[in-house]
């Protein structure tokens, strides 16, 4: 199985190829049907959530000249290893102005591939 900061990379370069393509079947590929999202920042009461069938090429639709990147700050193993939370900061460049955020993911092990069963985005601003 793939060590979790190699899904990782590979995840956050499918959206950046996302980006490009405007097409978003390569970055469901790392998802789990389970998956629950949730996006925020501290304007709303609650979180907006979304799931394994929201339309991802509207998203990557809005976004043009974008990039995202991902710096790792902790990575803790749960439910003896089948699940990673991730906690760390992502940036989005869209035409040059950087958005950052900071997420939390929930990767687990499923048929020996890790899959994004849960995500948290806060928007800073």
């Amino acid at each position: 199985m793939k060590a979790i900061r190699d899904v990782l990379s590979d995840y956050f370069q499918a959206w950046n190829e996302g980006f490009i393509s405007k097409e978003g079947d390569h970055i469901r590929r790392f998802m789990s049907k389970d998956f629950v999202g949730y996006w925020a920042h501290s304007g709303v009461t609650e979180p907006d959530p979304y799931f394994y069938d929201y339309d991802l090429n509207l998203v990557l639709k809005q976004m043009d000249h974008a990039e995202k990147t991902f710096d790792v700050c902790t990575l803790s193993e749960r439910n003896e290893g089948r699940e990673v939370i991730v906690v760390g900061k992502e940036t989005n460049t869209m035409n040059g102005k950087p958005f950052t955020a900071q997420c939390m993911f929930v990767w687990r092990n499923e048929e020996d591939k890790w899959k994004l069963l849960r995500e948290y985005i806060e928007l800073e601003r």
